[in-house]
This record gives C-alpha cells, sequence and structure tokens, in this order.
C-alpha cells in the first residue's frame, strides 16, 4: 500500500494505492492522521485502492469522525469492488462519496 498526499493550506488530498487490511491500516492510519490536525477539507481517492478490510472501513470511520469535527471529508473515484463493500456494510451510507 501507498498513500500520496498533497497539502494546499486547509485542504489534504491522499491517493490510496493498493489494499487497507489489517497488515496495511497502521500505517495508513499514521500517514493520514499525523497530517490532519489544520485539515478543514480531506479528500481520499480510491481510484487505485483495490481492496479494503474492516479494519480499513474502522480507519475511514475513525477518520470520518474526526473530519465531522473539523471539517468535511469525501471519497472519490472508488472502483465497483470497494463500492460493493461500502454497501454491503452501510458505509456508502456514512461517508460522502464522489
Amino acid at each position: 500500500m501507498t498513500i500520496e498526499t498533497k497539502r494546499d493550506g486547509s485542504k489534504l488530498y491522499a491517493a490510496v494505492i493498493g489494499r487497507i487490511d489489517t497488515v496495511t491500516v497502521t500505517e495508513a492510519e499514521n500517514i493520514l492522521k499525523s497530517d490532519i490536525g489544520s485539515v478543514t477539507e480531506l479528500t481520499l481517492d480510491f481510484k487505485e485502492l483495490n481492496y479494503i478490510s474492516s479494519a480499513g472501513l474502522r480507519l475511514l470511520l475513525s477518520l470520518q469522525k474526526l473530519m465531522n469535527t473539523q471539517g468535511s471529508m469525501k471519497v472519490i473515484n472508488v472502483n465497483p469492488t470497494v463500492m460493493e463493500i461500502f454497501e454491503v456494510t452501510g458505509f456508502s451510507e456514512m461517508l460522502t462519496i464522489e
């Protein structure tokens, strides 16, 4: 898994490549949460995310709760495989997906 981040003032864009699972979730959390303190708009680009496990879903829930207190979060470019996981788990209703 690789996460490429771009910061523009209080906006943070993060492109996630590969998988977020029990092996990679700690690294993903460290990368995303280390740079989120003054962020008011978080965009997660899942164009190249192949898979997300329950550990990854917990990370998304944690990020969403954090961003609810300081701004907004959206997920973009979700592929059909990941979207199916979001729909089955109800995350498609909790997240802003574009």
